[in-house]
């Protein structure tokens, strides 16, 4: 390994997961596996990749954990807060996701991951029925019971770092109000007068980790940690925060398949995207309320990449359609359909169909684990505030809108960002260009 700044990864990471459902319980219980040889974590960059690093004689391709230190998944203590009270192992059964003879291994470390009182406001989440919750009074109230659960987590399972990662369901569409998200001091008062209409439960997760010195991730499309307060907030406490929403499945293939249009310069005429999927992400997204928070996030993929002004021959007017559906039956097994109508030479159509029969909590548990990885590996390098270089594993990368900056949704754009800062932190050049 090379010579760099980066704080050796010592001690246990505590990784605490809000919501202890299909995505926390697959995440935790493939690492649980995977650690004792009895799976391997597939789909993981950061156990599987390897980057290219030095050029000529020098190049070499090497695994993350050999350019930068890497926290080992032995180290690893999760924790979670839900609305349910069951624990892990219970919940794993319930969700269905996994078989269980690749549950029971690791029976009793899940039955050890009880849920703590969750912070949960039902107008955020009308759906969900659970009443493991806590009794706050404000937003700051439950702003102070997190950061107690946070500090009490650590001391308890003696870890040297925490990291909190939001797995759980997505909330109403709460748009960025400027009177109460542009600072941390406004944002601070709103959360003290007990706004709940522009502070949302996981605002308040968000800021309790990062005033107990823990990196956050969101991995829903809530408008969370995307206000420049919470920036702002970032900045102070000198921490990493990425977000939002996991790119696992449609949004993945349509931030792959979009720049195939564009380099082949072809025309695009509409891109319909459906969904349907059962779990308990898929009841939340019933909600209209919801579904808007979703369907901002999906959206803005394709308009960052096939841009009408830059072809307006091929890009002016093309329509742009994203439907969730609800359909029980389905469970975790998601499919999702899209229908591109693309046309070429002399402007003659064509069409082009996708089905992708996936399954979610299976995509999204690695992106988990490489997020929490890669963002303590930022806190142990200095880097703090919004982490671009994660950009490749969300739907709707963070970005500083209020400079006019846009996001980088171009997948093959997105994994040269995460090459780069790997290189960087272990000491390398960062010898790539995003054209």
């Amino acid at each position: 390994m090379k010579q760099n700044n980066v704080k050796p990864a010592e001690g246990k990471l505590g990784i605490l997961v809000v919501g202890n459902g299909a995505v926390a319980t697959t995440f935790m219980t493939g690492v649980l596996m995977a650690r004792k040889g009895l799976t391997k974590p597939i789909g993981s960059m950061t156990q599987y990749d390897k980057i290219r690093v030095g050029k000529g004689a020098d190049k070499k391709y090497l695994h993350y954990k050999d350019i930068v230190p890497m926290t080992d998944l032995k180290d690893i203590v999760f924790g979670c807060w839900d609305v349910y009270p069951q624990n892990a192992y219970q919940s794993a059964m319930y969700c269905e996701v996994l078989k269980e003879k690749d549950i029971n291994p690791v029976k009793n470390e899940l039955e050890r991951i009880v849920p703590m009182k969750a912070a949960f406001d039902k107008n955020f989440a009308k759906r969900l029925e659970g009443d493991n919750v806590k009794d706050c009074k404000t937003r700051w109230e439950m702003v102070e019971a997190l950061r107690q659960d946070i500090r009490d987590f650590k001391a308890k399972n003696n870890c040297a770092r925490i990291v909190v990662l939001w797995a759980a369901s997505t909330e109403i569409y709460v748009p960025v109000n400027m009177e109460v998200h542009d600072t941390l001091e406004h944002l601070e008062a709103a959360m003290k007068a007990n706004d709940t209409e522009n502070i949302a439960p996981s605002m308040c997760y968000a800021y309790a980790a990062l005033a107990e010195n823990a990196p956050f991730i969101m991995g829903a499309p809530n408008t969370t940690v995307d206000i420049p307060a919470m920036w702002e907030m970032a900045e102070k406490t000198k921490m990493p925060i990425s977000g939002k929403d996991f790119k696992t499945g449609q949004t993945l293939v349509k931030s792959g398949f979009s720049p195939i249009i564009g380099t082949r310069c072809l025309g695009l005429s509409g891109w319909f995207s459906t969904n349907i999927l059962g779990n308990r992400d898929g009841l939340v997204l019933d909600e209209p309320a919801n579904f808007r928070t979703k369907e901002v996030s999906k959206l803005s993929t394709l308009e960052t990449i096939l841009k009408p002004e830059d072809q307006p021959d091929l890009y002016t007017d093309y329509y742009h359609k994203v439907r969730i559906n609800y359909y029980p039956p389905r469970n975790d097994n998601k499919e999702g359909w899209d229908n591109i109508d693309i046309f070429g030479w002399m402007g003659y159509p064509m069409q082009i169909k996708i089905n992708f029969l996936c399954r979610d909590s299976i995509l999204a548990a690695p992106l988990c684990l490489d997020l929490c990885l890669l963002s303590d590996l930022a806190a142990r390098a200095g880097k703090y505030g919004i982490q671009r270089f994660l950009s490749f594993y969300l739907k709707s990368p963070m970005h500083d809108y209020t400079k006019g900056e846009e996001a980088v949704n171009h997948l093959y754009q997105q994994y040269t960002m995460l090459k780069n800062a790997i290189r960087e932190m272990g000491g390398y050049e960062a010898d790539e260009e995003i054209d």
